[in-house]
């Protein structure tokens, strides 16, 4: 049973920043599958933003250099911070995690990047 409610979305514009928050009802301290997605209007959803196993960050290519994942063991929450933003990452960002070989999405938050 874990929960996962993001946080953070809203309206910007290009260039602008925005920080995204991800709150789990477990503890995510041995949580190595734990990352952020997303999934635009007509697209797939894919990984922005994740944690590897060996607790390094791995990011996709769109985002270097402006967007940096980040985690707060104590508190059970990983952040997104989104800078420079473009009207091409508009998307619904979702969180997620494996905890027990099943995999958990929190219901998404949307961010919108005006031109």
């Amino acid at each position: 049973q874990v929960q996962l409610v993001e946080s953070g979305g809203g309206l910007v514009q290009a260039g602008g920043s925005l920080r995204l928050s991800c709150a789990a009802s477990i503890s995510i301290f041995n949580i190595n599958d734990l990352g952020w997605y997303r999934q635009a209007p007509g697209k797939q959803r894919d990984l922005v933003a994740g944690f590897t196993s060996g607790g390094n960050t791995i990011y996709a290519d769109s985002v270097k250099g402006r967007f940096t994942i980040s985690r707060d063991n104590a508190k059970n929450t990983v952040y997104l911070q989104m800078n420079s933003l473009k009207p091409e990452d508009t998307a619904v960002y979702y969180c997620s995690l494996t905890w027990y070989g099943v995999g958990y999405w929190g219901k998404g938050t949307l961010v919108t990047v005006s031109s």
